[in-house]
């Protein structure tokens, strides 16, 4: 069988280091194909130079037999290649139908767009309301625009860039089922993802990179998860160990926390109530806009809500800042790493001072000690394996994986009290990830108390004591994570918050 999409060497090299190097690997029509690898390892690079967005030093691309260099995505999308990216691109005071618009080369008339996209949302399994505005969607509604966007090209490739990280383990279903219809209908399937498991529950084929280079291939559904992630990073991964402690004392106690969103879509926080306990590591899932962003702004004080109360070691902190909340231990790291976690253009040198200057004692008097901030900004990366070439470089110069890294060390490095952290492994290989549920375990092991906002739900099970649901800024009664199935935890992201529904489903399976 003639390949669609054959890659033959490709080479691409930026200032210090090699993206891809001598890249080789083939992609067969109807076939869902796995791209893995550690961050770094040049996934991004290579799915960039297939769509058009950067342009190869060396080597050469077919598709369908013939010669392929897109200059740019349209010509990609010409060529019947299409992507969904990671991050949404979309107008949320705008329409499903009219943010569809935006992505065509000659978009037809509306009402004909809106008679087409009910067509095709309908016929894959992904309805859609044209005349809804994005911001009024969910994660999980954006992400079918994005995908209907796409097959309204009636693409022969598509590119799927960790398409399940905003999921509902529902949701995740209904995203395969359509995947697989896609396939059986010759569709090409290029797919990253950093969750193993579903690459063998989707995947035909994978070709795995280390360091820009091809180191292996393999079917996925024949090798186990653990198989996958050696040859990813070159070594065994062990799983998370938990040190036998008992929870001590609460640390963390909120009670009747009202919060009214900082922008129009924005999601209010409703009568949340929770309380985290020394050593305890409490997991909080839902999915992406149910109020995740509000909540830990709220925790932080980056937000003040003049409703409920916040309380640290029993003393209220409610009106405090974030500058006085982290003297009193509560560290905190969102989920938006560049401009929230990070400032982009400072060094990392700078970017340590930024929350790190009071408990580190990095500046006195006013002024900053930059030989001590330089000092833990080495031992973040040296403590964290953040890949790069030293504390001066830019943090936007860091990739996403190397980053996330930087920005978790640099708050659990601080001793905190009580650590409040947003999707901390989103976008980090297996091995990072690894690395980092450990470090949670360790800082709980060691009397702090964690609390953990994550859509990845085999982490929070993982790494989490107790187990809560938010959805639509409530939260759900924390319940233990042990004996939880995926059955009841979906019941309880979709808002069966006092789980009797998902007691009685589960009885009846």
């Amino acid at each position: 069988m003639t390949a669609f999409l054959d890659i033959a060497g490709l080479t691409k090299a930026y200032p210090g280091v090699v993206a891809n190097d001598d890249v080789s690997f083939a992609i067969q029509p109807g076939e869902v194909h796995a791209l893995l690898g550690e961050n770094g390892a040049g996934k991004s690079t290579m799915v960039k130079m297939i769509y058009g967005l950067v342009r190869p030093d060396a080597g050469h691309m077919t598709l369908r037999g013939q010669p392929y260099a897109p200059s740019e995505p349209s010509a990609a999308r010409a060529a019947g290649v299409a992507m969904v990216f990671q991050h949404f691109s979309l107008f949320e005071a705008l329409d499903v139908a009219e943010n569809v618009t935006l992505g065509m080369e000659k978009p037809p008339r509306m009402r004909d767009l809106a008679r087409r996209i009910a067509e095709v949302s309908e016929t894959y399994g992904l309805p859609l309301d044209p005349g809804r505005k994005v911001g009024d969607l969910s994660a999980g509604e954006r992400q079918r625009v994005e995908i209907i966007r796409c097959l309204l090209q009636d693409p022969k490739l598509l590119i799927m860039d960790e398409p399940t990280s905003v999921l509902t383990p529902q949701e995740v279903e209904i995203l395969f089922h359509t995947l697989r219809k896609l396939s059986a209908e010759g569709t090409a399937i290029l797919y990253i993802s950093h969750k193993l498991e579903e690459i063998r529950a989707l995947c035909d084929a994978a070709t795995i990179l280390r360091r820009g280079k091809v180191v292996g291939s393999c079917t996925p559904r024949e090798v186990s998860a653990a198989e996958m992630a050696e040859m990813m990073v070159g070594k065994s991964l062990s799983a998370p160990r938990r040190a036998a402690t008992e929870a001590g004392p609460p640390l963390l106690h909120v009670q009747n926390l009202n919060l009214t969103p900082a922008t129009p879509f924005g999601t209010p926080l409703r009568n949340i109530g929770f309380t985290v306990h020394a050593g305890e590591v409490l997991g909080i899932g839902g999915v992406a806009g149910n109020g995740q962003d509000e909540l830990l702004a709220a925790l932080s004080g980056e937000t003040l809500s003049a409703r409920g109360s916040v309380s640290l070691d029993d003393e209220d902190i409610s009106q405090m800042g974030p500058d006085a909340r982290r003297e009193r231990g509560l560290c905190s790291a969102p989920e938006e790493r560049i401009g929230h976690a990070a400032a982009p253009d400072m060094s990392l040198t700078e970017n340590a001072v930024l929350t790190a200057k009071l408990r580190r004692g990095l500046a006195h008097g006013g002024f900053i000690d930059w030989r001590a901030a330089e000092d833990f900004a080495r031992e973040v990366i040296a403590s964290f394996d953040v890949r790069t070439p030293g504390p001066q470089v830019a943090a936007r110069a860091l990739s996403g994986g190397n980053l996330q890294k930087y920005v978790i060390g640099r708050e659990m490095l601080q001793d905190p009290r009580v650590l409040v952290v947003n999707q901390p492994t989103w976008g980090v290989d297996a091995s990072a990830a690894a690395s980092i549920r450990q470090a949670i375990l360790d800082l709980a092991g060691s009397g702090s108390a964690v609390l953990v906002i994550s859509q990845d739900l085999d982490e929070l099970l993982e790494i989490s004591d107790r187990f809560a649901a938010l959805n639509e800024g409530r939260l759900s009664a924390p319940k233990d994570a042990r004996g939880l199935t995926m059955e009841q935890i979906g019941l309880m992201l979709g808002g069966a918050h006092d789980m009797h529904e998902a007691e009685v489903v589960h009885a009846s399976a």
